[in-house]
């Protein structure tokens, strides 16, 4: 079947639920073991390093295929990190420096955790043969 047949179509929107649904749930898993400013940002650096690794893993070995890069992007990790609750977050802190903090934070670390996983990616495409490969 090509990629444009309906069932494949269908195929890949029921696993972008099914990753979405995951996402959500470990996103709610971790705000019951966190404070809520914590769990948020641990969520979104950790979907940042993820999201990083995976672009920077297709541009350099292309190894995990373009579907399957879409179905976790789209599915898991947009349900696992959460851009809505930051926001409500920052515009609730009460102290200019809590506010401050939060966006420095989720900021900062998430784009560390992007520069990270691109050195993760490209230390394991030394280990791989480079075949090229698209960002999702």
């Amino acid at each position: 079947m090509t990629d444009d047949h309906p069932l494949v179509r269908l195929e890949t929107l029921a696993l972008i639920g099914i990753g979405g649904f995951a996402g959500s749930n470990l996103r709610f898993f971790a705000l019951g073991l966190l404070s809520d400013v914590a769990a948020v940002l641990l969520v979104n650096v950790l979907g940042s390093f993820v999201l990083g690794f995976i672009v920077y893993e297709a541009e350099y070995t292309g190894v995990v295929d373009r579907s399957s890069r879409i179905v976790f992007t789209t599915g898991f990790l947009s349900s696992l990190t959460t851009y809505s609750t930051f926001a409500i977050q920052t515009a609730l802190a009460a102290e200019p420096l809590l506010l401050v903090a939060i966006v420095a934070a989720n900021y900062g670390l998430g784009f560390a955790g992007v520069l990270a996983s691109r050195e993760l990616a490209r230390k394991i495409s030394d280990w791989t043969p480079t075949t090229g490969g698209e960002t999702a």
